[in-house]
């Protein structure tokens, strides 16, 4: 009961300053947020359309981001030279984009032009990855891509040069490929572990696609074992899934799409539907509750530990110190270049 009340006191005392600051205060909070979070936030949605819809707001000086640090870092690229960012976690990172590591990034990148040839290869990096990256890839003439668009940003990938080195998500990389029927012995992993990746040479001049060998914790959890289960228990069910999944998981699923598109599927399907979700576990609860005439299941329960950082106490610190603490900041020729490759990624 403590607790309830607690919680009261500090949605209060949010609120408060919510009111006081106005327009000037934006509170962005991403689709995985827990719902008290979410319910006192001013947009719900994915990354990169959240820092859009922050950094074309005109009276918001500060934008704090309720999600993981490279999503507040986007927001800080796209930010106006008026408006700070800040988190309420600094340590809410994100394990994938942890994955590709700036130096390895680098390394690879010169190992790979050093054998195929420099204007051979075009950089594209998924919007879950950290600043350094995003701007290796404008400095190179690539993209960023989110898992609605990956399928558009391969296609202007290849219009520029004959191949494409994608970081960090391999899974998304892999699906997206075979999506567009790109044949699986062109798509080659490439382990920053081992030398070339793992690779021999005729390997890397015969790929099309490398992918970077990183995955998401949450949405590498589900197989296909889990789906066989379900559909035992609700034949008539509708399983969908988000692309960061294995290649097996997304083969076997009824829809597959980014954290936007489950959110519309659920709210395009018919009463009495039974939709069973493989993605975060706090997105399929918010869904289950906005939908009380539908079953949404989870496929299984898989949290995001770094997203659940954020709390409401340390939501309620972050306003309470605004615009001096937990600030989000990227160095001007990273925010520079990372900004080429998100540019042109809006131009797809």
């Amino acid at each position: 009961m403590e607790n309830t009340k607690d919680n009261k006191k500090i949605t209060d005392k949010i609120i408060a300053i919510k009111q006081k600051l106005g327009n000037q205060l934006v509170i962005l909070t991403h689709h995985y947020q827990r719902k008290e979070i979410i319910d006192l936030g001013d947009h719900k949605g994915d990354s990169f359309g959240l820092s859009q819809r922050a950094a074309q707001d005109k009276h918001a000086r500060y934008i704090v981001f309720c999600g993981v640090h490279f999503m507040a870092e986007s927001a800080a690229i796209l930010a106006k030279n008026f408006q700070t960012v800040q988190i309420p976690d600094m340590n809410a990172g994100c394990w994938m984009a942890d994955m590709a590591d700036s130096f390895l990034v680098e390394k690879a990148w010169n190992d790979v032009t050093a054998i195929v040839g420099e204007n051979r290869v075009t950089p594209l990096v998924y919007m879950n990855s950290d600043a350094f990256i995003k701007a290796h890839c404008g400095r190179n003439n690539g993209a960023v891509c989110t898992s609605s668009n990956a399928s558009k940003a391969f296609e202007w990938a290849f219009k520029q040069r004959e191949k494409i080195f994608f970081f960090p998500d391999e899974h998304l990389g892999r699906n997206t490929g075979n999506n567009l029927k790109i044949p699986a012995q062109e798509m080659i992993v490439w382990d920053p572990e081992k030398p070339l990746g793992g690779n021999s040479e005729s390997d890397i001049k015969r790929a099309t696609v490398f992918l970077w060998k990183g995955y998401c914790l949450v949405h590498t959890r589900f197989t296909t074992n889990d789906m066989t289960a379900m559909r035992e228990k609700f034949p008539d069910a509708k399983i969908i899934v988000h692309p960061e999944c294995t290649q097996e998981v997304v083969k076997a699923s009824d829809a597959v799409g980014s954290t936007s598109f489950i959110v519309k599927y659920v709210d395009q399907t018919s009463k009495g539907s039974v939709v069973i979700i493989g993605t975060e576990i706090n997105l399929i609860k918010r869904l289950a509750m906005d939908y009380p005439d539908k079953k949404i299941i989870p496929l299984k329960e898989s949290l995001c530990p770094n997203m659940y950082k954020i709390n409401l106490k340390n939501l309620l610190a972050c306003l309470e110190n605004i615009g001096k603490t937990n600030i989000v900041t990227v160095d001007k020729t990273i925010k520079k270049d990372a900004f080429i490759a998100l540019e042109n990624m809006l131009s797809l």
